[in-house]
């Protein structure tokens, strides 16, 4: 067998294959040997069946499964003789089989990249160090005063006004037909002045009596946060239905024994406190990650496989469709295509696979290995999170050995993460105001 290498890329390649005449000729031969002694064909004994016969009969589907198994067989010596770490499936367009004839072919695949080794140490790194103000303890106590808080029906007989709660009937149309994006909704409730569905809409309710119906035409802005209605003029047929108030609860202890862990307030606040601390710690760390990708990603320049990249592809797309799902919608009706989604995410997927490497490289550096102690603290953690017995956990992974190795790379690499952490030159800052305030 005759093999030669074509490189396309540092990661696509091309293998150039030539199995000889006299391997064809005798997988010919055999095939045909055993289907004279098996074929059971009208006019004919068992086993004397010409060869002729056979041929004009099954010629094209013994070629067929000669040729598979040809490329089968000595493909995979071939990527073996290489030394090639393919990845993906290898692309073949297989020509047809002659006899009395070498039998080649073409397979094009695509191979790991070969990293050089990987200098992490030393790295130049900055971590914010963000103080909880009075503030965001506050504002987290108000968010939770707002989920507490009781809605009632307002009995006066008045116009709504602005920061009422609403619960309105609405649809939309456009050009007289009914609007998928804005299908009839029943008793909505909106307060006023937010601008729930839009600022133009609340301004449009203001003035209106429960009872009352109107026509409210709104023309959405171009980067409306539904693509689907961007840009639309939409007719929307509404209905007052009731003017309701907010009734907020007193924040006091009674208000924190509400939430069923705590007996006071003070212990409510500790937990928050907790809480927004454990954030910004989580912010930190995900920032400091940036920044070692980044440099060591700019310090290595290779080229990534186009399987790993949309491998990694499908795995973010999966995530937004199981977000949109969540939120009892879908890209579709977004208005979003997958080639759309793709495209967007395409970079992140090549950053992400490149992130990939560059950790498995480490790995091997470093010639990580996990012990058994490691894993069952592992599948402890796991069991804690999912509140399931720690044997369960165990088990599932036991029965499934590919979820079982992606869990066991998962866990090397956050040990090597930590790993170049813990050997850079960390410089920690306060943050100005402005950046506090976004956070």
């Amino acid at each position: 067998m005759q093999v030669s290498v074509e490189d396309v890329s540092s990661v696509k390649k091309i293998l150039h294959i030539e199995i000889p005449e006299q391997d064809v000729t005798r997988e010919i031969e055999t095939a045909y040997s055993d289907m004279k002694q098996n074929a059971k064909i009208k006019g004919f004994r068992p086993g004397k069946v010409p060869r002729s016969v056979l041929e004009r009969m099954f010629k094209k589907d013994v070629n067929a499964d000669i040729s598979s198994k040809l490329i089968q067989e000595s493909l995979t010596n071939a990527i073996i003789e290489k030394g090639l770490k393919v990845i993906g499936s290898p692309q073949i367009n297989p020509p047809e089989l002659e006899s009395q004839k070498p039998y080649a072919y073409s397979a094009t695949v695509e191979v790991s990249p070969d990293l050089e080794e990987i200098d992490f140490k030393g790295l130049p790194l900055k971590k914010a160090v963000y103080q909880v103000k009075d503030e965001e303890l506050e504002l987290q106590l108000k968010m939770l005063q707002r989920n507490l808080a009781k809605q009632e029906p307002i009995t006066e007989q008045r116009p709504i006004a602005d920061g009422d709660l609403a619960m309105i009937d609405y649809e939309g149309f456009q050009d007289g037909k009914m609007l998928p994006e804005v299908q009839k909704t029943d008793n909505y409730i909106m307060k006023l002045g937010v601008g729930a569905i839009t600022q133009t809409l609340d301004e449009q309710v203001v003035g209106m009596t429960p009872g009352q119906c109107k026509d409210i035409t709104i023309t959405f802005p171009d980067e409306y946060k539904n693509p689907a209605l961007s840009g639309k003029t939409v007719d929307f047929k509404v209905t007052l239905k009731e003017i309701r108030k907010e009734i907020l609860p007193e924040i006091d202890d009674d208000f924190a024994k509400q939430f069923g862990k705590y007996q006071t307030l003070e212990e409510l606040k500790a937990d928050i406190l907790r809480d927004l601390n454990h954030r910004y710690e989580k912010r930190a760390d995900q920032d400091i990650q940036e920044q070692i990708f980044q440099t060591l990603i700019e310090r290595q320049s290779f080229e990534v496989p186009e399987v790993m990249i949309n491998y990694e592809l499908d795995g973010i797309l999966a995530e937004i469709e199981g977000t949109f799902q969540y939120h009892n919608t879908s890209a579709e009706q977004l208005g979003l295509t997958r080639e759309h989604l793709s495209e967007k995410y395409h970079d992140l997927a090549v950053k992400q696979v490149k992130r990939h490497l560059i950790l498995s490289k480490i790995i091997e550096q470093e010639k990580f290995e996990l012990s058994d102690e490691e894993m069952q603290v592992a599948y402890q953690d796991m069991a804690q999170t999912f509140g399931q017995p720690v044997d369960h956990i165990r088990d599932y992974y036991r029965e499934n050995k590919d979820k079982l190795e992606y869990l066991k790379h998962t866990l090397l690499e956050k040990r090597a993460i930590r790993l170049i952490i813990e050997h850079g030159k960390i410089d920690e800052f306060k943050p100005d105001a402005n950046e506090e305030k976004q956070e």
